[in-house]
């Protein structure tokens, strides 16, 4: 399909700014989405395009994190593994179903998930230790379920990520932000892979978008490591505030 230049400049204003809050605390689906739905994209090519650029916006903040020693290395393969083949399970489905039951399901539980984040008592700063019973089960179940998420709808999956990490793994946040990166590319890459052989992604669009994606990656990145758990916390609750609302804009008003 053709865009005019405008239209493309402000979808890459809205990808540097979704890819500035997804590298922090996730939800930056919450901006790309929208934004390339209100541009006119249909919502197979608008899932596919958008998980073309935020694969590479991802790739490149998990790099940065892994540079700095925050990506928790231990759990990263499994959590690659399973959230690649939760993404391919999830896009599959969006091929041939539409999300209003899940979205109707996801508002009844987020307010739940922020009200246990809300009075965790591990939710500031501490890094706690990895639990060794049950470990990888834990790993492999939340990257598949959440991997699927991100594959079929996909807005808040960074979110999740990091709350799933926090609470089930006993991670602080910002090392969970960092690790959360792995999956969440993972599920992106398999989530591209089924829309690619699909042909619901427009790689001229998703290019510009991409280079967008990786500069606000790169700020929110450098930002979290400086600034520390509280900025990704506060991050957190804006980006869970934001999904809710939009969920029910989008399941309930529109």
């Amino acid at each position: 399909m053709e865009l005019s230049l405008a239209i493309i400049l402000v979808l890459c204003l809205f990808f540097f700014l979704a890819g500035f809050v997804d590298s922090v605390a996730g939800g930056g689906g919450l901006i790309s989405v929208p934004a390339m739905l209100l541009c006119g994209l249909p919502p197979h090519l608008a899932l596919g395009t958008g998980k073309f650029a935020s694969t590479l916006g991802a790739l490149s903040s998990l790099w940065t994190f892994a540079r700095n020693h925050l990506v928790v290395m231990r759990i990263a393969p499994a959590g690659f593994l399973s959230a690649f083949a939760g993404g391919m399970a999830g896009s599959a489905l969006a091929m041939h179903l539409d999300s209003a039951v899940l979205g109707k399901i996801l508002i009844v539980l987020l307010p739940v998930g922020m009200l246990i984040s809300l009075f965790s008592g591990r939710l500031v700063t501490t890094e706690g230790t990895l639990p060794e019973r049950h470990l990888w089960p834990r790993v492999i179940l939340m990257g598949f379920f959440i991997g699927s998420y991100d594959g079929f709808f996909g807005p808040g999956t960074g979110s999740f990520f990091i709350i799933a990490q926090h609470l089930v793994l006993h991670m602080g946040l910002v090392r969970a932000s960092a690790t959360t990166k792995v999956f969440n590319l993972a599920s992106n890459v398999g989530a591209l892979a089924v829309f690619a052989s699909g042909g619901v992604a427009l790689y001229s669009l998703g290019i510009p978008l991409a280079v967008a994606s990786i500069l606000g990656n790169q700020l929110g990145t450098r930002l979290a490591i400086r600034v520390g758990a509280r900025m990704v916390r506060n991050f957190l609750y804006i980006a869970l505030t934001l999904l809710l609302a939009s969920l029910i804009y989008r399941f309930f008003l529109a």
